[in-house]
């Protein structure tokens, strides 16, 4: 597979890119260039490999959920604005 000028225009076109003649020219070549680097993969045995969504082995990076007692809430309301019935009060942004 390969790509060509037509297919540079075309993903500029989609992309809103004005791009130069000399510009499509330089990205067609280097497009081309990922490809044929990206075919070696072809040459590559994969026989008796698990196909992987990722590299590494994935794992839960959550702590354990731990029940702790909250803060009094005259020391969570010390710092707030402005309150009413011990709640943050706030500018309202339905009419």
């Amino acid at each position: 597979m390969s790509i060509t000028r037509k297919d540079v225009d075309h993903v500029a076109k989609l992309a809103r890119l004005d791009l130069s003649e000399n510009e499509k020219e330089l990205f067609t070549g280097q497009l081309n260039a990922i490809l044929k680097y990206a075919e070696q993969l072809n040459g590559l045995n994969t026989e008796g490999i698990a196909p992987t969504s990722h590299a590494m082995p994935l794992v839960n990076v959550m702590r354990e959920d731990v029940v702790t007692p909250s803060l009094p809430i005259e020391k969570v309301m010390a710092n707030a604005p402005e309150q009413e019935d011990g709640q943050f009060k706030v500018p309202a942004v339905l009419e």
